[in-house]
């Protein structure tokens, strides 16, 4: 299935932090457009030992996109409520330091008397004073890993739902190319039969001109200029062939499976090229139209295209 470069997807998983405290992880994965396939990880240190598995998934399921994980947890707070009435479970003072650090205070107030002693806030803030439970490293890690994974086939899913409707979007637009295509391609041998007419009355003019100026040489550069001019303007049937072929790529690409951006805008380019063609070698005001609605469509083609992967 062709797919969309952007998405997002997020998932979560509960950790135990022992106590009967648990913590509630919630990974997310966003991506965005990119040349490359280019990961990003943005995981708080109890998670970081699972970078290489993710990276690892991202890598078997993705091509291309800016692909970033994101990871954050906090202490669910009804495990917390009910475990209020155990104080290991949320945290063990420190004896030795809270010794410690009495009799810092004391020592503190016999050099200066006029201090305030430490609050009751200010002492369990205090560094080292209360350990919070952090749970193990091996459950952080399988936690993580399996909400990434979890992430990763919703960033897909919503990829995939993305780049469904950016092929309907495409096809439709290729459709619009081929109907003017469609309508100027019979109206071609008409421009070059009117600029052919256009031609001879000018060779007539220069003819008459000549005759007044009694000097071959002359005449003959200008029909050479002329004819030289004509060549060029008229030959537009093999832009058509081209423009048509190209489209017939572009559907066939957008019918087909897996990564296909890359693709696609090189035959962007090969599409703008010859409007650019048809545009210069116009013989008619209807057919500099037809180049210019087709280089806006092609336009329009290129931005979308630059979503898929």
């Amino acid at each position: 299935m062709i797919s969309s470069m952007t998405g997002y997807g997020s998932a979560s998983r509960q950790v135990s932090l022992g106590a009967g405290v648990v913590a509630d992880l919630q990974v997310e994965c966003r991506a965005v457009n990119s040349r490359f396939l280019d990961l990003g990880f943005r995981l708080p240190d109890e998670c970081r030992g699972a970078e290489p598995a993710l990276r690892e998934m991202a890598t078997h399921s993705l091509s291309r996109g800016k692909v970033e994980f994101r990871a954050a947890w906090r202490v669910n707070s009804g495990a917390a409520g009910a475990a209020k009435s155990n104080p290991h479970a949320l945290g063990a003072l420190q004896q030795d330091r809270l010794d410690a650090l009495y009799t810092l205070q004391e020592k503190a107030q016999e050099a200066f008397p006029k201090a305030q002693g430490l609050s009751i806030a200010e002492v369990l803030r205090w560094p080292g004073i209360v350990s919070e439970p952090r749970g193990e490293e091996e459950g952080w890690i399988a936690a993580t890993v399996e909400a990434g994974r979890a992430a990763l086939e919703a960033l897909i899913e919503s990829r995939n739902s993305e780049g469904k409707a950016l092929v309907g979007v495409l096809t439709n637009i290729t459709s619009k190319m081929r109907e003017i295509v469609k309508v100027i391609e019979p109206k071609v041998p008409e421009y070059v039969s009117q600029y052919q007419k256009k031609l001879t009355e000018r060779l007539s003019e220069a003819l008459a001109a000549q005759e007044q100026a009694k000097s071959g040489t002359q005449l003959m550069e200008r029909i050479r200029q002329e004819v030289v001019l004509y060549a060029v303007r008229i030959d537009i049937a093999e832009e058509f062939a081209r423009l048509k072929t190209h489209l017939q790529a572009v559907d066939t690409a957008l019918a087909g499976k897996g990564p296909v951006g890359k693709r696609l805008d090189f035959l962007m380019q090969e599409l703008n090229r010859e409007a650019n063609t048809l545009s210069s070698k116009s013989v008619s005001e209807e057919c500099t139209q037809a180049a210019l609605e087709l280089k806006l469509l092609i336009e329009q083609m290129r931005e979308q295209v630059q979503n898929l992967e």
